[in-house]
């Protein structure tokens, strides 16, 4: 898809397909610009050294408190606008004798920028909403997104996923010959909803292939990376509101998620008054 595709067609594939890929999803400024933030971290980390997170792939996380750079990856209307036409289906309760219909909110869940080194085998297939221990089929809880920082092809790695995954019952186990293998330019991004089986390729090639991934959770669920940890409040503070609100400063329907019996977002209105006025 060209990253001014319709809204209504992306759902559509993430709907039948439960994945689609988004050409240019972010300029050669913004990558290069990530690349300087997190390139350096990255080169920094040691390989994983276990079987999943992989024995010749390096992974740094807390991706918002190393770069001021994510506001144009996280906020792509073709990611965040798929995320919330997905997740953010209304539902309603009873309160007393009102019928009460709530949205609930969306969050940022896990966030990482993975490296996968040549002679790295696959990674398992797996779910990602299976860290909520989610049955399937049914809702989606979280839609993710991998951004090509390098280019992705089936020799370097390139993340291999079972199309149409997400429709299967919990009894049907992922084959490596039923997977895809993700192809195409940096810059490029993946978008695929948690209750698909992926994993990362086999890197056959010469060069290792970089992906930054974000994952969007419903906010009535607990972040798979502890955001109010990763990220400091300052650093936070750099981000635009809807960005501050995704990490987890605001309150999930009907009341998840307050402070002081507030909108969270409170503590961080506090603190950038606190630092205007000093």
């Amino acid at each position: 898809m060209r990253p001014d595709a319709d809204l209504d067609d992306v759902v559509g594939i993430l709907t039948r397909d439960g994945a689609v890929i988004v050409e240019e999803l972010v300029n050669d400024e913004t990558l290069a610009r990530l690349w300087d933030d997190l390139g350096p971290a990255l080169d920094a980390h040691d390989f994983s050294g276990d079987w999943y997170n992989g024995k010749r792939t390096r992974r740094v996380s807390s991706l918002f408190a190393r770069t001021t750079r994510l506001t144009p990856v996280v906020t792509h209307p073709l990611y965040l606008g798929a995320a919330r036409r997905i997740m953010q289906e209304p539902t309603h309760m009873w309160i007393g004798r009102a019928r009460v219909e709530m949205v609930p909110s969306i969050q940022i869940s896990g966030t990482q920028l993975i490296q996968i080194h040549p002679g790295q085998g696959k990674q398992p297939l797996h779910r990602d909403d299976a860290l909520h221990l989610r049955r399937h089929p049914g809702p989606t809880s979280r839609v993710q997104l991998m951004l090509a920082m390098s280019e992705f092809t089936a020799a370097n790695g390139g993340t291999m996923v079972i199309p149409g995954s997400h429709h299967w019952d919990d009894e049907r186990a992922p084959r490596a010959e039923e997977a895809l293998p993700t192809e195409m330019p940096a810059g490029s991004g993946l978008i695929w909803l948690g209750g698909v089986y992926h994993g990362g390729g086999h890197n056959a090639a010469d060069t290792p292939r970089t992906g930054l991934t974000i994952a969007l959770d419903l906010g009535n669920l607990r972040q798979e990376e502890n955001q109010y940890l990763a990220v400091p409040m300052e650093a936070v503070l750099a981000y635009p509101e809807e960005v501050r609100r995704l990490l987890g400063y605001d309150r999930c329907s009907p009341g998840l998620g307050w402070y002081e019996m507030e909108d969270p977002y409170v503590l961080l209105e506090r603190a950038e008054a606190a630092t205007k006025s000093g």
